[in-house]
């Protein structure tokens, strides 16, 4: 019998992960997310420049500390790195990835390409209807869990309750997805309105600081390695925070890399109405209970029309400043926005706007914060602690 492949993937999506890894088991994947953090970033630097962006130097460190460890057969293992096909320094990092690999003495370890941009033909992921299908809805539920937890845990009355009710629905959700019960419309419906129900019912604090919400780079957005522990430090300080979901940074990808300049743009178009409908019930769920959540995509772009530029699709793109617009529509007026040091398309379409913003925008409060290898963690601590008390 043909044994599985080890396939591991960097932690990007604290929140997704958990379940969007299941979207890639198969017969042939055992698909694992790696969780190595201590000295990443020093490992990641000795092989690669330090001139890299930071996101790929903690991915490289991850990459070669999980074959260092002995966990792993090498002719058994690969790694899966996705690939957006733009102009952003990400989609090269497959190519600055191997280069590492084979300095460190792996470079016989396949490094495989989820993208749907047709590169790296020979070594990309084939991608099955069965995947697409468990990836939306890992992608979806992994939304819900992330708006609703980062919202309450600050202000819960027991402690460890949300981070409780946040496991238990990650189990039930774990299991749907693998079983295929939790997949349609239907089953995500139902779920959304079950977990928002589950939340609301967490006794919270009455004096309660405002929210603070999180825009930037995806990378350093999502992963707590990237941004230094950010949502947990917000925690300490008894103060929520509010990240967009990243179903919203799909509908962005299609909207702008796909469905129009691809011969496979009526398909795209299509998947973007079907996880718009999803995307509707999810904040109709969220708004229920009395919780903040963006508009769904097109309301979300409708919203973002005013102040940012369409033409800006490059990595990020026009959705920072969306992402930024939404929330201060939403009643968030204190917002830190977070990219990696050196990252030319945030410095443009990120920094670029935020003057403008806060001048269009009455009342925001929006600062900006840089994370690389040799950023110290004290100094983001203290910005933050500005941003909230002021």
């Amino acid at each position: 019998m043909k044994k599985k492949i080890n396939l591991l993937i960097p932690a990007m999506l604290d929140f997704h992960f958990p379940l969007l890894k299941y979207a890639f088991c198969s017969g042939n994947y055992n698909a694992v997310i790696l969780d190595y953090s201590e000295n990443i970033a020093e490992i990641g630097l000795r092989y690669s420049h330090n001139d890299l962006c930071y996101p790929v130097i903690l991915i490289i460190g991850q990459m070669i500390t999980a074959l260092k460890s002995g966990k792993y057969d090498m002719n058994e293992t690969a790694f899966m790195i996705p690939q957006a096909g733009d102009a952003c320094r990400g989609s090269n990092y497959i190519f600055m990835i191997r280069k590492a690999m084979k300095r460190a003495g792996f470079g016989n370890v396949p490094v495989i390409s989820l993208n749907f941009k047709g590169l790296e033909d020979e070594n990309r992921l084939k991608i099955n209807i069965g995947m697409i299908r468990r990836g939306l809805a890992a992608v979806m539920y992994g939304d819900i869990l992330m708006i609703l937890r980062n919202q309450i845990e600050a202000y819960e009355v027991i402690p460890g309750e949300t981070d409780a009710l946040c496991d238990k629905w990650t189990d039930i959700l774990r299991d749907g997805i693998i079983s295929g019960k939790l997949l349609s419309v239907r089953a995500m419906k139902r779920k959304f309105a079950e977990i928002s129900s589950d939340f609301a019912k967490i006794k919270q604090k009455k004096n309660r600081k405002p929210l603070v919400g999180i825009a930037g780079e995806l990378y350093v957005k999502y992963c707590h390695l990237g941004n230094q522990n950010l949502c947990s430090f917000l925690q300490e300080e008894h103060c929520g925070c509010y990240i967009n979901g990243f179903s919203w940074y799909l509908l962005y990808y299609l909207d702008t890399h796909l469905a129009e300049n691809s011969v496979m743009g009526m398909a795209y178009k299509a998947v973007m109405n079907y996880l718009e409908n999803i995307q509707k019930e999810m904040i109709s769920c969220i708004h229920r209970h009395g919780f903040v959540c963006a508009d769904e995509f097109s309301n979300f772009k409708e919203k973002a029309s005013e102040f940012v530029s369409f033409g800006c699709n490059i990595a990020d793109g026009w959705l920072i400043g969306g992402e930024i617009v939404n929330m201060y529509k939403s009643g968030i007026r204190k917002i830190a926005c977070v990219q990696p040091f050196g990252c030319m398309p945030n410095h443009v379409f990120g920094k670029g706007i935020y003057s403008s913003l806060q001048r269009q925008l009455d009342g925001i409060m929006i600062s900006s914060f840089d994370y690389d290898s040799g950023s110290a963690g004290v100094n983001a601590d203290n910005r933050i602690r500005m941003l909230i008390d002021f």
